[in-house]
């Protein structure tokens, strides 16, 4: 049985995933928040691939400062394959604590969200 909190956040990820969708050249990051992870994927939307992932499963430190490592980290591996622009799939999530700084490691490093 689904709790109210995960019921809003279902809808929230439903309205969102309606009006956005990746390219190759404009990939859609998605973002999955656990209690213990970050889990991210770059999918290409018209070919059903994914381009690149990664996780917050082996950093040191807090649950944000390993977000905005994996952000930093992330785009410069999409910068390195050609990809200066991106949409983000927040999954529902509120923009708000590890997304939000997630978020922010992607545009310090330079990809255009």
């Amino acid at each position: 049985m689904l709790t109210e909190k995960t019921k809003k956040r279902i809808n929230r990820h439903k309205r969102i995933r309606a009006k956005i969708s990746g390219t190759n050249s404009r990939p859609r990051i998605s973002v999955f928040k656990s209690n213990i992870s970050l889990q991210v994927q770059a999918i290409n939307d018209e070919t059903n691939k994914t381009i690149l992932s990664g996780n917050t499963e082996s950093k040191k430190g807090t649950k944000t400062e390993q977000s905005k490592d994996l952000g930093l980290n992330f785009a410069k591996n999409l910068l390195a394959k050609d990809i200066k622009e991106a949409v983000l799939d927040r999954g529902g999530n509120l923009y708000t604590g590890r997304i939000k700084a997630f978020t922010e490691g992607l545009r310090e490093a330079g990809l255009k969200i």
